[in-house]
């Protein structure tokens, strides 16, 4: 799915929603995580393996044991540290940075990519039997603008969310920010919504948000209008 279309959530359920939701949840943001340090970061280090390595550190992947490893933006990974993560998979086998011996992990394993992996794989960025290795179970998260009016109906619940969060008073959104809601291509999907809600409940000087309280382009650039496999209605509550 694209960025910000809500994978991270769908994670998240689907680990709440399984036997093991009382054990971990750990969330690996594979394009944060520094080059030369993401290995130690994955698989943990022995003290004096490097030289910062003044303890021996858990990696991610201890840390997941029993639970559920996320790793957000698996395309971001480069091909040596992917045989690693295939290991990984296929063994349930870890090794920490200077360790001399294996131990055993247990993990149910979600991956998540805004990157056409098969595109990759003929490029030669991505290898083909992690691909099929992680490929057991696809869901593909539709963009914010091919959903309808599921728009509206998430700056709502933004909108009750934040109320709760911070103790804002009731706010409710004007016929014009509905149109302006559903009539905006949303590039940076749900994220970018709640940006400009949240924004909006903040700073709206009236319980009544206007589109002009939203700050969003009004207008689609040629880049995101909708596709001929998506629904392009536009909306206007004034007619």
């Amino acid at each position: 799915g694209e960025t910000g279309s809500g994978k991270g959530v769908i994670a998240q359920y689907i680990h709440d929603s399984s036997p093991e939701h009382d054990q971990p949840f750990v969330h690996v943001n594979c394009t944060a995580l520094p080059a030369s340090l993401i290995e130690s970061e994955l698989f943990g280090h022995e003290k004096g393996a490097f030289t910062d390595a003044k303890i021996t550190r858990e990696g991610l992947f201890e840390m997941a044991d029993g639970g559920t490893i996320f790793l957000d933006e698996i395309g971001d990974l480069d091909l040596p540290l992917q045989a690693k993560l295939l290991s990984v998979i296929e063994k349930g086998l870890i090794r920490k940075v200077g360790a001399t011996k294996e131990r055993t992990v247990r993990m149910r394993v979600l991956a998540a990519t805004n990157k056409d992996l098969k595109a990759m794989v003929n490029q030669g960025t991505f290898r083909e039997d992690l691909l099929f290795r992680i490929n057991a179970f696809h869901i593909q998260i539709p963009n914010l603008r091919s959903r309808d009016d599921d728009a509206l109906l998430i700056a709502q619940t933004m909108l009750e969310q934040l109320r709760t969060e911070y103790g804002l008073p009731p706010a409710s959104l004007s016929k014009d920010a509905q149109t302006a809601i559903l009539n905006h291509p949303w590039p940076g999907n749900v994220r970018e919504l709640f940006n400009s809600v949240q924004r909006a409940a903040m700073l709206a000087p009236e319980p009544l948000i206007t589109s002009s309280d939203l700050a969003i382009q009004f207008e689609e650039s040629a880049q995101h209008q909708a596709k001929p496999n998506e629904k392009g209605i536009r909306f206007n509550f004034d007619t």
